[in-house]
């Protein structure tokens, strides 16, 4: 059985592993190790509603119940842009005209803004290659909404998701080679290290503060702008039947789309029901997730429930795995 939990300075080796594993241009899983463990740390505080409200982050761990190995990670942060700047490039239409001529042109441009901030972030989704199928995906992102529909309060009213640009068999980025680079002058890894090992604030320095024509890039950068890593296809699916939508944002180094929902009409969070837990027989139920209602105490996994006035009957390895005692609240979808 596979469960999602909270994760915690204990989980530092599995989070390396995965953080290695991630890859380059995934800027949210840095290989860097005081950054990870203060990433740990800060998650066991804000599971435990410590520290200030908007500066939590909350970092979850699938774990096999089984063999005790995390299988992946994902995470979702309360509130970004108000301590460390998030910017963004708008893709932006110019229109230009000469009505003696009889001629208009519209010209596509990157703007550099910041139009996030306090918004909710969910992110950093994870998955060993050999668990990314037979519904553990599934299971982990929709674990941060279940999360979320237990504790609305702790959350913005919007919710954002940046997805991983596209890049080559080399791990190269077209959009970063062509244009970015221009600006920072630094090679890509390093500027992936300095993202998520600092305050983010040589971004604002360096970034190009004037709009940049597209129509002036190399055709390969063109091409990358909104595009997806390969390997985040799979997410952004999962995002999109969630009801998030892209927003004409992209990263400022890769050009990966960001994607956004208002909180209440992510369909997990609109569609996921509570009820009382009953240990039983749940045959003849419905197989889906169920997770605990309580954002301290947060576990999730898939399992068959059944539903009967007011009360979700599941049985006792599934009542083990979520820690739960019977007449504790619980949520499924």
């Amino acid at each position: 059985m596979l469960v999602v939990r909270p994760a915690g300075p204990a989980d530092y080796d599995a989070l390396m592993a995965l953080a290695v594993a991630s890859g380059p241009g995934f800027t949210s899983l840095p290989e860097h190790e005081p950054t990870l463990r203060e990433r740990l740390s800060l998650s066991q505080e804000s599971f435990a509603g410590r520290g200030i409200p908007l500066e939590r982050r909350y970092t979850l761990m699938l774990e096999d119940e089984e063999t005790g190995r995390v299988e992946g990670v994902a995470g979702v942060k309360a509130a970004v842009g108000l301590k460390r700047p998030f910017v963004s490039f708008r893709v932006v239409t110019f229109a230009q005209s000469s009505p003696s001529l009889d001629i208009r042109h519209d010209h596509k441009a990157l703007v550099l803004v910041n139009e996030c901030a306090g918004w909710s972030e969910v992110g950093s989704l994870f998955l060993k290659p050999e668990r990314r199928s037979g519904g553990a995906g599934g299971l982990l992102s929709r674990s941060r909404y279940l999360m979320i529909a237990g504790a609305p309060e702790r959350f913005a009213d919007t919710v954002l998701a940046e997805l991983r640009g596209y890049f080559d068999e080399n791990d190269r980025s077209p959009f970063y080679e062509g244009i970015t680079c221009r600006f920072f002058r630094l090679p890509f890894l390093e500027v992936d290290e300095l993202s998520g090992s600092t305050d983010g604030q040589f971004i604002l320095d360096l970034a190009p503060r004037h709009p940049i024509y597209v129509e002036l890039l190399p055709a390969e950068a063109q091409a990358m702008i909104g595009a997806v890593h390969p390997h985040g296809e799979a997410a952004r699916a999962l995002l999109f039947k969630e009801g998030f939508r892209e927003t004409g944002l992209v990263d400022v180094f890769d050009a990966g789309p960001t994607v956004t929902c208002r909180r209440d009409d992510i369909r997990t969070v609109r569609d996921s029901r509570r009820g009382r837990a009953k240990i039983g027989d749940p045959a003849g139920g419905k197989v889906g997730l169920v997770s605990v209602n309580e954002l301290t105490r947060f576990r999730a996994t898939r399992a068959t429930f059944l539903e009967i006035d007011g009360e979700t009957v599941i049985d006792a390895a599934t009542a083990q795995a979520l820690r739960v005692e019977p007449g504790e609240e619980i949520r499924v979808l």
